[in-house]
């Protein structure tokens, strides 16, 4: 069985992180979630250890004491981070592990985890990221021109990926990203008896 691997779907807010990886999930049975613990609140509707971990400043501050993180930052005034032994373990199984990341996590996972393969997700243009974080309405006025804001910085980091692709229809997105996987999974390096399997 071919080891999995990691694939970091990240991005600024605001330009379809969570719409893409739920829609892989369900079309990709290979695929899992790791699901992130954050110090933020939840959304209406999220829920807890299927969205993320909600835990508070002081119980994520001693994970990261115990270095149980494969990655964490400080995003929006808010802790988020990613559990090191959920992902390494999937990984072994020969699962493919989704991380759904701001690009400040995907830097941190490329550095600490080399074999992590990064997918930047755009918007169409800035003024429809503009359009996308009004309106999902989960945010203050405040919050939204921090993160249109931040937006603007992030981008100066996609030439450290590898992949990149335009959310502008989300079905093409999604079509997009696994024709990744499906490039990633067929690498000869994740391979080792390949041969063996033609020969015999």
């Amino acid at each position: 069985m071919p080891k999995g691997f990691l694939l970091v779907v990240s991005g600024p807010s605001g330009c379809g992180k969570g719409t893409i990886c739920n829609k892989l999930l369900q079309r990709n049975k290979d695929l899992v979630f790791s699901v992130s613990a954050t110090t933020r609140r939840p959304r209406n509707g999220e829920k807890e250890g299927i969205n993320y971990f909600f835990i508070d400043d002081k119980r994520f501050k001693k994970m990261i004491g115990n270095n149980e993180f494969i990655e964490y930052a400080k995003v929006h005034k808010n802790y988020y981070g990613t559990p090191k032994n959920f992902v390494l373990n999937e990984i072994n199984k020969g699962k493919i592990v989704i991380l759904e990341i701001d690009v400040q996590g995907a830097l941190q996972v490329k550095k600490a985890y080399s074999e992590a393969i990064l997918v930047f997700l755009l918007p169409p243009s800035m003024s429809e990221l503009k359009k996308r974080l009004t309106k999902r309405g989960t945010e203050t006025e405040e919050d939204i021109n921090i993160r249109y804001q931040n937006a603007f910085e992030e981008l100066k980091f996609i030439k450290k990926y590898e992949y990149f692709v335009i959310n502008d229809k989300v079905i093409e997105a999604v079509e997009k990203v696994e024709a990744v996987i499906t490039a990633e999974k067929l690498k000869v390096k994740r391979h080792k008896n390949i041969l063996e399997k033609i020969i015999f």
